[in-house]
């Protein structure tokens, strides 16, 4: 990091780079909640932590804006926990190792932390410094916005004097994000009858792994591979032809992440030992097929289990565990027919999970119109009376409409535009954002913009920014920020 010092933002960067020595995963956000306690204390500010851990840190407006009206500066602490494989890192207790390469900021092999480290960093650097022109703010930072926004869920709005947001979470620099999805998260619970394994089986992992996977709402329209729903085609074309047995079914990490790999326990004669890799063998070429130019990585592969396996599910239940990975609804469903190249629903089977008890599948219903996220959640909830499982549905947030009479759209648009010769891209986004609950809690009565630096690859361990596109979005930022007593 020491080449950043000399950027025009080097103490967003210094910033950024001290909470990303806080392990901050979501639910495990006490240490940089406290952290953000201390900051403010260190500098004189007056700070509200809440039973929620969310943070409000309020700052007056420099010489000659102290009478301007407050402005809400807002991002999340908390990050999304992901690596590769063969990356030995505790996200409970590890820093995240910064690389710099050439414009480029990432990590080794973990998530980066920027989504939505860099928001905290900006608000960090703004209230820390005594140069920069800026109206009264309040700089709110919520938890766990990745695992159902309950920071925003949680906040007492009358905590809150501002009524001009400024989200810091959009992923693109150039586009100001006017609107969003909303969302609710939809689990299915399936009951598991086991019955006792048989002699003369090979106990086999079935494994599919090399997809990119990616954020559920953001990459949802580049059709990546689901490693989940791909399971569910082979296990159902696998069982047509063996006497196929299976005992675990388990893929994805994250509810909001396209899942990346899955994991199939089966138990197979062995004499259909050859007609299971033939299979895989020609799943294989007809996924690289399907997903040219997408998911061409994808990999599907055969081990013998180092487990001595002693029970399997039923019949009943395989062919239930098989049912509801192909009947779910998973990736895109409709477009939006008002806002060409939005998509409008999706869902997202982002965790299968076999328990002792039941195999769970967790899914994220995403939309802009609140009639299709119900009918998509009506849906799985047929999928789980015909299959015998449970339905539990949890974390709905809602959507933020457009506003067309939006004061800070308009001062995002001339500064922009001032800057760089040229509008900014105005523009919906299907994943969720906070500011679709900030309108709910103020009643419609607050006016919100969200926009951000380019960041590519979140919620995976490919994940990394822009340098130069943080320090024009910085330089943006401070313009507006500027204006704001006009």
């Amino acid at each position: 990091m020491e080449e950043l010092k000399k950027s025009i933002c080097a103490e967003v960067f210094q910033y950024f780079k001290e909470i990303n020595q806080i392990p901050r995963g979501s639910g495990n956000e006490q240490a940089i909640s406290d952290w953000l306690v201390k900051f403010a204390k260190d500098h004189s500010l007056d700070v509200t932590q809440d039973k929620a851990l969310n943070i409000i840190i309020r700052k007056p407006g420099s010489k000659g804006y102290e009478n301007a009206a407050p402005v809400i500066l807002q991002g999340h602490m908390d990050i999304v926990c992901e690596k590769e494989e063969d990356k030995e890192h505790d996200f409970l207790k590890d820093p995240i190792e910064l690389i710099v390469e050439g414009d480029k900021i990432h990590a080794d092999r973990t998530t980066l932390g920027a989504d939505n480290g860099i928001a905290v960093s900006y608000g960090l650097a703004i209230l820390a410094s005594q140069e920069i022109a800026h109206p009264p703010i309040e700089f709110l930072v919520t938890v766990s916005e990745e695992t159902g926004m309950d920071g925003a869920f949680a906040l007492d709005a009358t905590h809150i004097s501002g009524r001009s947001l400024i989200n810091i979470d959009a992923e693109e620099e150039g586009k100001l994000i006017v609107s969003c999805a909303g969302g609710i998260g939809a689990t299915l619970q399936l009951p598991v009858e086991w019955e006792e394994a048989s002699e003369g089986y090979l106990a086999l992992n079935l494994t599919i792994e090399g997809l990119q996977g990616g954020h559920s709402g953001m990459e949802i329209v580049k059709q990546r591979g689901s490693a989940n729903k791909i399971m569910g085609r082979l296990l159902l074309d696998l069982e047509k032809v063996m006497d196929l047995r299976v005992f675990a079914v388990n893929g994805g990490t994250k509810h909001n992440a396209i899942p990346r790999k899955a994991i199939a326990g089966l138990l197979v004669k062995a004499k259909e030992e050859s007609l299971l890799n033939e299979k895989l063998a020609a799943w294989t070429l007809v996924l690289q097929n399907e997903l040219q130019g997408v998911d061409e990585g994808v990999q599907l592969s055969i081990k013998k289990s180092g487990e001595t396996v002693k029970k399997v599910f039923s019949a009943k239940t395989t062919r239930a565990v098989i049912e509801i990975l192909c009947l779910i609804p998973a990736g895109v469903i409709n477009m939006s027919a008002a806002i060409p190249g939005l998509v409008q629903t999706s869902s997202n089977l982002g965790v299968v999970v076999t328990l002792e008890d039941m195999v769970t599948f967790e899914n994220t219903i995403r939309s802009s119109v609140r009639s299709n996220r119900t009918t998509v959640a009506d849906e799985m909830g047929l999928l789980g009376e015909v299959t015998g499982a449970k339905v539990v549905y949890a974390s709905e947030y809602p959507e933020w409409q457009y506003n067309p009479s939006s004061k800070l759209r308009e001062i995002f648009t001339d500064t922009y535009n001032e800057l760089y010769g040229k509008k900014p891209e105005i523009s919906a986004i299907h994943a969720g954002l906070e500011c679709g609950l900030f309108s709910e809690k103020f009643d419609g009565k607050i006016d919100l913009i969200s926009f951000g630096p380019n960041l590519y690859d979140v919620h995976t361990p490919k994940e990394y920014l822009s340098i130069s596109s943080v320090e024009r979005t910085w330089s943006y930022l401070l313009k507006v920020l500027e204006k704001l007593n006009q």
